[in-house]
C-alpha cells in the first residue's frame, strides 16, 4: 500500500518537474507588477491555435532558462483569455513579442524566434548602450555575444565618444557596445586611440578600425567586419542576410564536408569581393527547397547562386557547370561589373482577365502594379496557404465592388502568385496585401489590419490618391486576427525534410 502511495507521489513529483517552466504566464491582475518588479521583461502575447505560436514555444522555454540566470524574465500572455490586456498592447496577431523596461518603456522584439537568438538579443538589451569597461571587465565583455564592439579613446575625446554612442544607439539590437579610456588597456590590445576593436568567435578572432569617427564609416565597418566571410545560411541568420543591403552569394551542398570544401575552394572570391558580395554555405538536404525561390533546380547540387537582397533579382549560376573556382570567380566579377542579366521566373501573362481579381505575373507587373494613374491593391499569395484560400473569396468580392463602381478606371485589386513569379518587393509571409497609390508608387503601403472587406476598403480609402470608397453588399465578413504563413516554396511545405528559413 505504501509501495503504491509512494510510487503515485513520485509520478506527481515527475509531472510537476517536467512541467516546470521558466516562463511566467501572466494575467491582466499580475501583468504590471511582474514588469514593474523586474529590469526588462520579454513578453509573448499568443494564441493556443496558433501553429507559429506551438513552434515558438520549446524555442521561448530554452531561452527562459538560459536568461533566467541572468536576471532576464520571460513572460507569455493566452489572448484568447486576456482579451483586454492583449488589445491594451495592441496585439493584431500571433505570436506578438515585446520587451518591456517598465510599463513605459515598450519596444517590439526584432530578432528571430529560436532560443539562441532569443537570448542573444535579450542580453543585448539588457545592456546599456555602451558599456564602461576596464580592464578587469574587457575579457567577459569579449564573450557576452558572438560579435562585440569595443571603442578605445581619451577621456577628453569627446567628439569620438558621442559619435560612437550614436553608432551604438542606432545599432544596439544586433551587437554589444563597450568603451574604456584606459590608455595602458588600449596598449595591450595593440591599438592607439581613438579606435575599434571588433570582437568575433570566428574568421580571424577581430578586426581594428582606426580611421577618423564617422559614423557612416564606423557602421560599414560594423557590418563588414561582423559577417562571416563565408557564413551559412539558416533560420537564425536569413533575415541578417536579407537586410543587410549587400547581394548573397549562396553555396548549396548536401553534407558539410562538401560545403566546407567548397568553401575552401571558394575563399578567394570571398576575400576579394568582402564587403560588396556576401558569401554563405546552405545545408541543400534541409533547405534545398530554397534552390527553386533562386531559379535553380531543387534535385541537382551542389549549386551556386547570387540574389540581389535589394531587387530580389537571382542570378542562378549554370547548374550543368562544374563549380570552380576560376568560372565562380568570372561569375562573380561579371555580376558585380553588372555584366550578368537576373533570371526571371513568370507564368504567362493571361490572354484575358476573368474575374474580378486581376491576375499579375512577372511578366505583366511592372504594366499593372506600377500604372502611375491608379491605386493597385495587390496580394502576394502562395497556392499552399491556408490563409490565402480563407481570403480568397473576400478578396473576389471587394474587386467586384470595385469593378461596378464609379471608381472601376481608378483602383485595381490584383494578386500574385509569389511562388511562381519573381517580384522585386519583399514578401516575408503570406498573404501580403500591399497599396500602390497612383503618383507615389515608391511609397507602397502594407496592410496589416483584419481581413475584411470593410477594413480593405477603409485602406484603400485612407490610403490610396483617389480616396475611392464603396459600399459592402450582403452579410459583413468576420473579423479574424491578421495571421500569416512564412514564406517557403510548396516543395518546402511538403516535404517534412525540408525547412523553412
Amino acid at each position: 500500500m505504501h509501495t503504491a502511495r509512494n510510487f503515485a507521489l513520485g509520478l506527481l513529483a515527475a509531472a510537476a518537474v517536467a512541467t516546470a517552466s521558466d516562463v511566467e504566464q501572466l494575467k491582466k491582475d499580475t501583468f504590471d507588477d511582474f514588469v514593474k518588479t523586474n529590469d526588462i521583461v520579454l513578453a509573448e502575447f499568443f494564441a493556443p491555435w496558433c501553429g507559429h505560436c506551438k513552434a515558438l514555444a520549446p524555442e521561448y522555454e530554452e531561452a527562459a532558462t538560459s536568461l533566467k540566470e541572468k536576471d532576464i524574465r520571460l513572460a507569455k500572455i493566452d489572448c484568447t483569455e486576456e482579451t483586454e490586456l492583449c488589445q491594451q498592447h495592441g496585439v493584431e496577431g500571433y505570436p506578438t513579442l515585446k520587451v518591456f523596461r517598465g510599463l513605459d518603456n515598450v519596444s517590439p522584439y526584432k530578432g528571430p524566434r529560436k532560443a539562441a537568438a532569443i537570448t542573444s538579443y535579450m542580453i543585448k538589451q539588457s545592456l546599456p548602450a555602451v558599456s564602461t569597461l576596464t580592464k578587469d571587465t574587457l575579457e567577459e565583455f569579449k564573450k557576452a555575444d558572438k560579435v562585440v564592439l569595443v571603442a578605445f579613446f581619451d577621456a577628453a575625446d569627446k567628439a569620438s565618444n558621442e559619435t560612437f554612442s550614436k553608432v551604438a544607439d542606432k545599432l544596439r539590437d544586433n551587437y554589444p557596445f563597450g568603451a574604456t579610456n584606459d590608455a595602458a588597456l588600449a596598449e595591450a590590445e595593440g591599438v592607439t586611440a581613438p579606435a575599434i576593436v571588433l570582437y568575433k568567435e570566428f574568421d580571424e578572432g577581430k578586426a581594428v578600425f582606426t580611421e577618423k569617427f564617422d559614423a557612416e564609416a564606423i557602421e560599414k565597418f560594423t557590418k563588414t567586419a561582423a559577417t562571416p566571410l563565408i557564413g551559412e545560411v539558416g533560420p537564425e541568420t536569413y533575415s541578417d542576410y536579407m537586410s543587410s543591403g549587400l547581394p548573397l552569394a549562396y553555396i548549396f551542398a548536401e553534407t558539410a564536408e562538401e560545403r566546407k570544401e567548397i568553401s575552401d575552394l571558394l575563399k578567394p572570391v570571398a576575400e576579394a569581393q568582402r564587403g560588396v558580395v556576401n558569401f554563405a554555405t546552405i545545408d541543400a538536404k534541409a533547405f534545398g527547397a530554397h534552390a527553386g525561390n533562386l531559379n535553380l533546380k531543387t534535385d541537382k547540387f551542389p549549386a551556386f547562386a547570387i540574389q540581389e537582397t535589394v531587387k530580389n533579382q537571382k542570378f542562378p549560376y549554370d547548374q550543368e557547370k562544374a563549380i570552380t573556382l576560376e568560372d565562380i570567380k568570372t561569375f562573380v566579377d561579371d555580376f558585380v561589373a553588372g555584366k550578368v542579366d537576373p533570371s526571371i521566373k513568370s507564368e504567362p501573362i493571361p490572354e484575358t482577365q476573368e474575374g474580378p481579381v486581376t491576375v499579375v505575373v512577372a511578366k505583366n507587373y511592372n504594366d499593372i502594379v506600377l500604372d502611375d494613374t491608379k491605386d493597385v491593391l495587390l496580394e502576394f499569395y502562395a497556392p499552399w496557404c491556408g490563409h490565402c484560400k480563407a481570403l480568397a473569396p473576400k478578396y473576389e468580392e471587394l474587386a467586384a465592388l470595385y469593378a461596378k463602381s464609379e471608381f472601376k478606371d481608378k483602383v485595381v485589386i490584383a494578386k500574385v502568385d509569389a511562388t511562381l513569379n519573381d517580384v522585386p518587393d519583399e514578401v516575408q509571409g503570406f498573404p501580403t496585401i500591399k497599396l500602390f497609390p497612383a503618383g507615389s508608387k515608391s511609397e507602397a503601403v502594407t496592410y496589416s489590419g483584419a481581413r475584411t472587406v470593410e477594413d480593405l476598403i477603409k485602406f484603400i480609402a485612407e490610403n490610396g490618391k483617389y480616396k475611392a470608397s464603396v459600399s459592402e453588399e450582403g452579410e459583413e465578413a468576420s473579423a479574424a486576427p491578421a495571421a500569416t504563413e512564412s514564406t517557403t516554396s510548396e516543395a518546402a511545405k511538403q516535404t517534412e525534410d525540408h525547412d523553412e528559413l
